[in-house]
């Protein structure tokens, strides 16, 4: 009988032990961050919906490797970069999240999930009572896109791989899932991934920038006497119709997405409850669930630990970062074009993270004062800049694929 040692039982351990000392120290951290993402996102540090799925998935991920075939490692979680068919329809009986990954993730589905759940809670209201502001705003937001893109070029990334990485500038998660998916697919884990981490952080990271950048008492100016037209369902079911029809035509690569916003939307209009009820809470609470969960089994540190991750890692938050600032920019613009009647930390709601920062700047401006009301505007912006990111995307797969 072969002797039995310790970590035959604990193969975790083993696995971690056997590994070469950067992948081991690549796990433990990883761990450890999973443990930090659960605290802050329960703290609502950071937005818990993701990142309590997430950081659980990463720790357990990186923790539940083990001994293979021929004494490979790997887990029982799923296998990214498995493209063979055989093969894959073997490992789906095996890896329990493969059939999630390989039938929502691999194909875009689950963005499309996500995008029909926004879809149904957008009042596509304040951005059709307030068109050109709203577009001003989302234009100025994009700006971390625009800045990273020939960035990423000039740090060795070809065009499909940069444009994935600049997309992380729009905040919007499910089309920079897309758009990887696309343009830069052997990409898709770590972009994704990097992507959605850094879309928690602006949860917790642009107050402190509103702060550093704005005045309290700009960041005090109330705007609830500019209420706007009044908007009837019947209207905002014709713009729907119309605004989805016409980008499905100007740029088919995202139809999938833009049909999806939009039926959300057609569907809250057109007082359709139980498909509202639907598509708000099981589509997009589910796919968020298994979004959270799957990206986090995806942060397996053999996966993570590669020299391009570190590029996406810096690219990504200076996206973000200088999308604020545009943001803020175009907020201080339509200040001035007012006559100080407008509050420039809408600017920040521009970033399309529906409708998180939308959130953010109304609380960022109840702060400054308890009776300030900016998220009628707020949300004109943020809905526009969901748009605006659909369009850039769309125009970076049309001329790169």
């Amino acid at each position: 009988m072969e002797a039995f040692s310790f970590l035959d039982l604990f193969q975790g351990i083993a696995t971690l032990v056997a590994s070469e000392p950067k992948i081991m120290i690549g796990r433990i951290f990883l761990m450890l961050l999973g443990f930090l993402l659960i605290y802050l996102g329960s703290r609502n540090i950071l937005e818990p919906l993701l990142m309590i799925p997430m950081g659980l998935g990463m720790s357990s991920i990186n923790a539940g490797v083990m001994f293979l075939e021929a004494g490979k490692m790997g887990t029982l979680f799923v296998d990214p970069l498995m493209s063979d068919v055989n093969d894959l329809v073997n490992i789906m009986q095996i890896n329990w999240l493969q059939p999630v990954f390989t039938l929502t993730f691999s194909n875009g589905l689950i963005a499309c999930f996500v995008f029909m759940g926004i879809g149904v809670l957008l009042d596509v209201g304040y951005i059709m009572a307030r068109p050109f502001q709203s577009m001003i705003i989302a234009l100025f937001a994009e700006l971390g896109t625009f800045v990273v893109y020939p960035i990423a070029i000039a740090l060795g990334l070809t065009p499909n791989e940069a444009a994935s990485a600049a997309t992380i500038g729009g905040a919007d998660g499910p089309m920079v899932l897309f758009t990887s998916l696309v343009l830069a697919k052997h990409l898709f884990v770590p972009i994704t991934v990097v992507g959605y981490l850094y879309l928690g952080l602006t949860y917790g990271g642009y107050p402190y920038l509103a702060k550093w950048l704005i005045p309290e008492k700009l960041r005090g100016i109330s705007m609830a006497n500019d209420r706007g037209p009044t908007i009837t369902s019947s209207q905002k079911l014709i713009f729907a119709v119309v605004a989805c029809t016409l980008l499905c035509l100007l740029f088919p690569v995202a139809a999938p997405l833009f049909f999806s916003l939009f039926v959300g939307v057609a569907v809250r209009e057109s007082g359709l409850e139980n498909f509202s009820n639907l598509l708000s809470e099981t589509f997009l609470y589910g796919a968020t669930f298994f979004l959270g969960l799957t990206l986090g089994v995806l942060c397996e540190a053999n996966t993570l630990l590669e020299p391009t991750v570190l590029k996406l890692l810096l690219l990504g938050i200076l996206a973000l970062f200088v999308s604020a600032v545009g943001g803020i920019i175009g907020g201080y613009v339509m200040y001035f074009a007012t006559g100080g009647k407008f509050n420039p930390v809408i600017g920040i709601a521009g970033v399309s993270c529906v409708p998180t920062t939308a959130k953010i700047v109304q609380k960022i401006a109840t702060a400054a004062n308890p009776g300030a009301i900016i998220l009628p505007q707020a949300l004109g912006a943020n809905i526009s800049g969901v748009i605006t990111s659909a369009i850039i995307a769309a125009t970076f797969i049309s001329f790169l694929r």
